[in-house]
């Protein structure tokens, strides 16, 4: 046998060895490495990193902003004139969206100038009211009634139309943006392949991070809010698009060449249409990310609800923000429903269609045109029906501020002593320990993780994203951000795992771990932060809460789903065996659900990482702080290396997770 050979079986048997064996002797010979590092002055660089080793990401990304803002330029015009005139395209439907159904439009009759308004709550309730009738049912116009009657009676209309304005922009932007690149990335493996990595950095680079670049590309306003928003909801489609277009079965591709059907009519004859409820839910994924950008849009000038919402909060008027951010929530519910009703409509017949006169087909249409101008025009001579009266107007913000202090004054030694227990005697002492760690133990022992489940090449990836937070200077907040997120992603995987293994083994507790799951992902996430803060006032234990909170429904969903995806006859050969419902639970069905549950624990994660960033609202010291504090300052290279940072901490432990998920289905010969 040659050299090469013999070292690469010596590694294959090491890789297989049993798991224990090997991390005793790493965690066994860490600790030693550990004691001669701590006590060795020589040896001082591989516990802190040197700061003359860092590399200066920050100047070099300012350096080229710099430099494309100012100097970079497309013959007659420079980056920054383009960005601007592509914003002021951008404006123009936003601003006929606003004048509709916000602040209405001045017209000029006979050279007097009048004031129309803008359309009437009334028809804006009776046209959607009626929509949801249309494509669902009476259950889903109630949502939708009970929603917007909300908006009107609580005082959140002209915040709410606002927001709805800019949703009404971005999600047709994020949709077709999405859908043609991928449609194209199916045509083209090569395309794919390039785009995946930017998909990744898309989805994992925390949204303050590239909120200074729009910001100085596009100026502050709506339009860089709107750009923000589709960046950062316009993913989902993409990956949504390409797993429908390879989803569409291989007779129907056959059936459009036999019949001589252009690359074109394919696509858009045949591909698409038949993809079409698998394309819905990518939709449904981009409005809920646009409603969920509502909030940090705000950031940079969107104003509506979002605006509403971080206001209260930064002044801890927990009232106001209750009911602005139950308005969003409301909102992403409907909208959520309503794009379900339309996916599950069923296409009617062009035969059908051309018996029909223009009326009867577009019946719809014109009656809620006529809903609009009639309710409209009614608005100007009745009062009410064009904005809601303020005297009918309510709020319960004070009683949301009376039950704050009745928890303060009855239940804060309470809350306030878990706090602290929590805090003193478990989050403090598990940070202070990380934080001791040399750095190189660390890296090592990623290396060795991403060797054992996937080789040299998963070890040298994982092992290059964790260098990146150290050279760039990002290990302090780092180390942070993984404590933070670890113990947050801990307590929900363990809590979400228990309740998805108890909706699996019963159907009542299955359907209301749905409605909660449901609930939960509709839910923006600034809207977590209001309990944790209205609890236990700002600091990192109220971070972990709301991470906890809006990260646990991946892992109950997942393991719900995995642990009834089981084969029957598995479980029958179990019972037969004479294994009991303990053993068929232990010794069988979370063994065989362990990719799907693992799958649930990497998006729980990815979840948990992405409201890190949001906590920096309240008080945290991580990488969401750091990219916080460069869109406060306007310095787009320390929030782009901090999100960077981010992002490597979300890859790392997805390829680990992913890696670990294949290597079990091999095991259990799924795969």
């Amino acid at each position: 046998m040659s050299v090469k050979g013999e070292v690469l079986e010596r590694s294959a048997n090491w890789r297989n060895a049993p798991a224990w064996v090997v991390w005793l002797v790493a965690l066994l010979g860490a600790g030693a490495l550990f004691h001669l590092l701590r006590t060795a002055p020589a040896l001082k660089p591989l516990v802190d990193y040197p700061e003359g080793w860092t590399i200066p990401l920050q100047a070099w990304i300012n350096v080229f902003m710099d430099w494309l803002l100012n100097e970079f330029s497309f013959g007659l015009f420079t980056f920054k004139e383009l960005t601007r005139a592509f914003a002021a395209v951008l404006d123009v439907p936003l601003d006929i969206l606003l004048a509709l159904l916000s602040k209405g439009v001045e017209v000029s009759l006979l050279g007097v100038g009048v004031q129309l308004p803008p359309l009437s709550w009334v028809a804006v309730t009776g046209v959607l009211v009626y929509a949801s009738w249309s494509v669902g049912d009476r259950k889903l116009a109630v949502l939708m009634a009970a929603a917007l009657l909300y908006l009107a009676v609580f005082g959140q209309w002209d915040g709410a139309m606002i927001t709805l304005s800019s949703v009404l922009v971005a999600v047709p932007l994020g949709v077709v943006g999405g859908l043609l690149l991928g449609i194209v990335s199916y045509r083209s493996p090569a395309f794919e392949r390039a785009l995946t990595p930017v998909l990744d950095m898309m989805q994992t680079v925390p949204i303050f991070a590239y909120l200074v670049p729009v910001l100085a590309l596009f100026g502050f306003g709506p339009v860089a809010a709107l750009v923000a928003t589709v960046i950062y909801a316009m993913p989902p489609m993409v990956r949504v698009t390409i797993l429908a277009l390879k989803g569409v079965p291989e007779e129907v591709r056959e059936f459009g060449e036999m019949v001589g059907c252009s690359r074109a009519q394919m696509t858009w004859k045949i591909l698409v249409p038949v993809a079409r409820y698998r394309l819905m839910v990518g939709v449904n994924q981009v409005i809920m990310l646009t409603l969920n950008m509502v909030i940090i849009a705000s950031m940079i000038g969107a104003g509506g609800l979002g605006y509403d919402v971080l206001n209260a909060l930064r002044q801890l008027e927990i009232g106001e923000s209750v009911e602005a951010g139950l308005a969003i929530s409301l909102i992403a519910i409907a909208m959520d429903r309503f794009t379900r009703a339309v996916t599950e409509l069923q296409p009617t017949s062009d035969e059908d269609t051309a018996k029909l006169s223009f009326a009867q087909r577009h019946r719809y249409v014109l009656i809620a045109l006529a809903v609009l101008v009639g309710t409209t025009l009614a608005g100007l001579i009745i009062p009410g029906l064009a904005p809601y009266p303020a005297w009918a107007q309510v709020t319960t913000a004070s009683y949301w501020d009376q039950a704050v202090n009745w928890i303060n004054m009855n239940l804060g030694a309470v809350l306030y002593s878990v706090k602290s227990f929590m805090l003193i005697f478990i989050m403090i002492p598990v940070k202070r320990f990380l934080m001791d760690v040399p750095w190189v133990l660390i890296v090592g022992l990623v290396s060795l993780a991403g060797f054992r489940l996937g080789g040299w090449r998963l070890a040298a990836t994982v092992t290059g994203f964790t260098l990146f937070i150290l050279v760039t200077g990002n290990w302090e907040k780092g180390l942070i951000s993984v404590y933070l997120t670890g113990f947050a992603v801990a307590i929900a995987v363990i809590l979400g795992v228990s309740f998805g293994v108890a909706a699996a083994m019963s159907q009542r507790v299955h359907h209301v771990a749905q409605v909660i799951v449901d609930v939960l992902q509709t839910l923006p996430a600034f809207v977590y932060l209001i309990p944790a803060v209205m609890l236990f006032q700002v600091g990192e234990f109220s971070a972990l809460l709301a991470i906890v909170a809006y990260a646990i429904a991946p892992a109950i969903r997942y393991t719900d789903h995995g642990l009834r995806g089981v084969s029957p006859e598995v479980l029958e050969a179990a019972t037969v065996s004479g294994c009991t419902r303990r053993q068929k639970l232990f010794k069988v069905q979370l063994p065989l659900a362990f990719p799907d549950i693992m799958l649930g624990v990497n998006q729980t994660i990815m979840m948990g990482l992405s409201m890190l960033v949001i906590t920096a609202l309240i008080g945290t010291s991580d990488l969401g702080q750091e990219t916080y504090i460069a869109l406060t300052k306007a310095d787009p290279g320390r929030g782009l290396a901090a999100g960077l940072s981010v992002a490597c901490i979300a890859m790392t432990a997805d390829r680990l997770i992913q890696a670990a998920a294949t290597r079990r289905k091999r095991e259990l010969g799924l795969a």
